[in-house]
């Protein structure tokens, strides 16, 4: 599979995702627009709190092209953040008391200055979180020894695991990605990662496969640890269940199955005030591979700047950022569904 970029698709443009989110969700199924959900709910302008997150997309070149990637991520994406606009992101964030650096990407191991930025994050006295695609520990042998460097610099492990069998797995994220994704976990395990006591924490990511929401996420993680521990000898933390929001390659699932207008009038009357209250971009800042900023990683992938004088990391200003609106869109309604969506799992 290529990208959607490299294929020269249409929903490759984050404009045209939002015309064809805007036309469906309004103009055709005419549910009401996030913003006026969220002003029923007393949530309009959306404010931020404390900043408690700098997540930053180190690059969108991964070695997995997979079905739901809101990225479109893969090997044909040259996008990497470089070294230099890595450090105006250090000097940012020693200018503030932001405690956790949340790194993605694509595979934000493949960023040639990845392990650099992680000892500089670390030096600073911050916590480093990894979404780590596990596949790629194994990939090459330059990976191997990624889970002694995590375990050296105290790296929390957010691994992406569609299901705990090969068939779901590998539809989802391809063939053969299952009995790597278990390699690379066993490898995890082996320095000390999910094991009690150890302080090292592995934690799971569940994308459901297909056009519906995840279930609960406790009843999840507990079919998780059990099925992992009795076919494979794993053990991890805890499991995060997240809900797919139609942007990208999701998306393009989404309107080639004729799923798109089932699966979003689902998002919608799912809409829960105790979901929208927690979401994610209210403690979050997001920085793309280019240094530009926004409100979420989503937001990020469809070109929705934040609404601040304070829109690169070259000129972030902490108490312009704190005063933004949240840049609101119909994509929204992915993390405000049910129990919720975050990168953290559910939030209600």
């Amino acid at each position: 599979m290529k990208s959607l970029k490299a294929t020269g698709n249409q929903l490759a443009d984050p404009a045209f995702q939002l015309t064809v989110l805007r036309q469906e969700v309004v103009d055709v199924l005419h549910l009401p627009p996030f913003h006026v959900k969220m002003q029923e709910v007393g949530l309009f302008p959306l404010r931020p709190v404390a900043p408690a997150v700098l997540q930053i997309n180190v690059g969108k070149m991964c070695n997995q092209v997979c079905k739901h990637c809101h990225v479109d991520a893969g090997p044909d994406r040259k996008e990497i953040m470089t070294r230099e606009t890595m450090q105006l992101c250090l000097n940012a964030l020693a200018a503030t008391d932001i405690p956790t650096v949340d790194l993605t990407g694509g595979a934000p191991e493949m960023n040639p200055d990845f392990r650099w930025f992680v000892e500089q994050i670390t030096a600073l006295g911050r916590k480093v979180l990894v979404r780590c695609n596990l596949t790629i520990i194994v990939a090459n042998k330059k990976y191997y020894d990624l889970p002694e460097f995590f375990k050296k610099h105290g790296v929390e492990v957010v691994s992406s695991l569609p299901f705990y069998s090969a068939d779901k797995t590998d539809r989802q994220r391809g063939d053969g990605v299952f009995d790597d994704s278990i390699r690379a976990l066993k490898m995890l395990n082996a320095v000390g990662y999910g094991q009690p006591d150890s302080g090292l924490v592995l934690n799971l990511v569940y994308n459901p496969a297909g056009a519906f929401m995840p279930g609960p996420q406790a009843a999840l993680e507990r079919q998780f640890k059990q099925a992992l521990l009795r076919d494979h000898g794993i053990v991890f933390n805890g499991l995060f269940a997240i809900t797919n929001l139609p942007v990208s390659r999701f998306l393009d699932y989404l309107v080639e199955s004729g799923n798109y207008a089932g699966y979003m009038e689902k998002l919608v009357t799912a809409f829960n005030p105790s979901a929208a209250a927690g979401v994610m971009c209210r403690d979050t800042i997001s920085v793309g591979w280019d240094g530009g900023l926004y409100d979420c990683d989503f937001n990020q992938m469809l070109d929705l700047h934040v609404a601040s004088t304070s829109q690169h990391i070259r000129n972030f200003d902490a108490t312009a950022l704190a005063q933004r609106p949240i840049v609101l869109n119909q994509h929204c309604y992915g993390c405000t569904a049910g129990a919720g969506s975050s990168c953290g799992g559910t939030v209600a």
